[in-house]
C-alpha cells in the first residue's frame, strides 16, 4: 500500500533537490525556496531538509524559507558559525530560525551567538543540556565504533513503540524507518548523534524577550515534561507554544497548525485556529 506522506516528501524532494554547499570545510545540504522574510529551518536527528517539506510548501509564497540538512563532520559550535556562513552566501542579513530537537538546541546556540542575525528563535521540541546525554544510549556507545546496524536498530525499536501506541501515526513512523534505514547517510546519522553527546553548553541568550518562542508537545516521547520545562526556564520566551498531542514531530503529524502557528508568530496575514491568548498557547 502506497504511503501518502512518503509519497508526497518524494515529490516534493524531485521538484526541489538539495543544493550542496562546502562551508568552513563542512558539507551542507539545504532548500532554497521562496520569496520574502527570511526562515532557517533546522530538522532534528532523524530528518533532511525535506523533513519540513509542508511548511514549505504552504509558505513558500510569502517567505523565503532554507531549509538545511547536517554535514557528516563538524559540531553545534562548528554548525552555527556554518550557518552564518550559508546566510552571508544566501544573502541573508536576518532569519526567524526554527530547530527541532538537534535543531533546536543548534538554533539555540545560533541564537545566542548571533543574536543581530537573529530575527526570532523557535527552540522547538528540544533540549536545554546535553549534559548526562553521554550515560545514555544510543549516546553511550562508542559512536564512531558501534556497528551502524546496532544504532539504527535502537532508532527502529523506539519508532516501533511509538507506531503501536499511535497506530495513526504509521505513515509518519515508515517515513522516519526509511531516514534511519539508509536515507540519511551512515557518516551524518553518526554525526548527528556526536554532536549532541559532545555538544557544549548553550551560551547566554541576550536575543530580546519578544524574539524568544519555544514550541512543545504534550506527549512527546522523547522531551520529558521536566525538560521542557527547563527549556522554558532556560529561553524564557514571550510565547511558549503547546501541542496537546503530535510527539516528537508535530510539523509532520499537524502540518496544517504547525503552519499556523509559524504564519502567526512571523505575522503572516492569516485567520488561523484559536490559541488562546497570553504567554502559552495550547492546541
Amino acid at each position: 500500500m502506497t504511503n501518502p506522506l512518503i509519497s508526497a516528501r518524494d515529490a516534493f524532494a524531485a521538484a526541489n533537490p538539495e543544493q550542496r554547499i562546502t562551508l568552513n570545510g563542512n558539507e551542507w545540504g539545504y532548500i532554497d525556496a521562496g520569496e520574502g522574510p527570511a526562515l532557517v529551518l533546522i530538522p532534528g536527528t532523524l530528518g533532511r531538509g525535506d523533513i519540513f517539506w509542508q511548511q514549505i510548501e504552504a509558505l513558500r509564497g510569502r517567505l523565503r524559507i532554507v531549509a538545511v540538512t547536517y554535514p557528516q563532520t563538524g559540531g553545534v559550535a562548528e554548525w552555527s558559525d556554518d550557518l552564518a556562513a550559508l546566510m552571508d552566501h544566501l544573502g541573508i542579513a536576518r532569519a526567524s530560525v526554527l530547530g527541532s530537537s538537534l535543531g533546536g538546541y543548534l538554533a539555540q546556540f545560533f541564537a545566542a551567538t548571533y543574536p543581530e542575525r537573529t530575527e526570532l528563535l523557535f527552540a522547538a521540541n528540544t533540549l536545554h543540556s546535553a549534559a548526562g546525554l553521554s550515560e545514555r544510549p544510543p549516546y553511550s556507545s562508542d559512536l564512531d565504533a558501534a556497528p551502524i546496524e546496532e544504532l539504527r536498530a535502537g532508532f527502529g525499536r523506539g519508532l516501533g513503540v511509538w507506531a503501536e501506541t499511535h497506530p495513526d501515526q504509521a505513515d509518519l513512523v515508515e517515513l522516519l524507518m526509511q531516514e534511519v534505514g539508509g536515507r540519511i547517510p551512515e557518516p551524518e546519522l553518526r554525526m548527528r548523534l556526536k554532536a549532541l553527546k559532545f555538544a557544549p553548553e548553550l551560551p547566554l541568550l541576550e536575543l530580546p524577550a519578544d524574539r524568544r518562542i519555544t514550541v512543545e508537545g504534550g506527549d512527546d516521547p522523547l522531551i520529558p515534561e521536566e525538560m521542557r520545562a527547563a527549556v522554558r526556564a532556560l529561553v524564557q520566551p514571550s510565547v511558549a507554544y503547546r501541542y496537546a498531542w503530535g510527539g516528537h514531530f508535530p510539523y509532520a503529524v499537524r502540518p496544517g497548525e504547525y503552519t499556523a502557528m509559524l504564519e502567526q508568530a512571523l505575522g503572516l496575514d492569516v485567520t488561523g485556529p484559536d490559541w488562546g491568548t497570553g504567554g502559552e498557547r495550547e492546541l
